[in-house]
């Protein structure tokens, strides 16, 4: 069992919809924690939305914009939401282990295409031509790779997971 007192952040990883961000602040609610959505920091710092910088700047742009935002981070006490492109950067991911344990929000390519729809609306940092089958598959061996807890999240509504995760700090 993890707890948290040991690590005193909760950083959440996983695919565009696995609910990192809608469980994160109910989890950070539960806990009485702080609640951090990386994908906004990003818009905020850059003012322009992540499709917005995929469109015009590139996927590697946005990835080294997510890599500063997350070594930015210097906090404690918080539930971390990233953006599911942060385990492409070793070092981001090392310096958020430093200080927290990390979630892994695991549900199925199924589910990934049902909750998110259109994916090239959603400033997803992929390659071109990509599919989102290729790309499920590739995060998925970082995402096992970073996740000091993994957290079945299909199947399960919200208040189950929430509840599911804590069990498991």
């Amino acid at each position: 069992m993890i707890t948290a007192q040991q690590s005193r952040n909760l950083v959440f990883i996983g695919m565009p919809g696995s609910g990192k961000s809608t469980i994160g602040v109910l989890v950070a609610k539960r806990l009485g924690m702080g609640f951090i959505d990386t994908d906004l920091l990003i818009q905020e710092r850059s003012g322009r939305t992540l499709q917005d910088i995929v469109d015009h700047d590139g996927y590697v742009a946005l990835r080294q914009i997510e890599e500063q935002v997350l070594l930015g981070l210097n906090v404690k006490n918080q539930v971390i939401s990233t953006g599911g492109s942060a385990v492409y950067s070793d070092s981001a991911m090392n310096h958020l282990k430093q200080n927290g344990i990390v979630v892994f929000l695991d549900i199925s390519l199924d589910v990934v295409v049902q909750r998110i729809g259109d994916y090239s609306l959603r400033g997803i940092s992929r390659r071109p031509n990509q599919t989102l089958a290729e790309l499920f598959e590739e995060r998925f061996a970082l995402y096992t790779r970073y996740a000091d807890l993994t957290i079945k999240g299909s199947g399960f509504n919200q208040n189950q997971l929430c509840e599911a995760i804590i069990r498991k700090l």
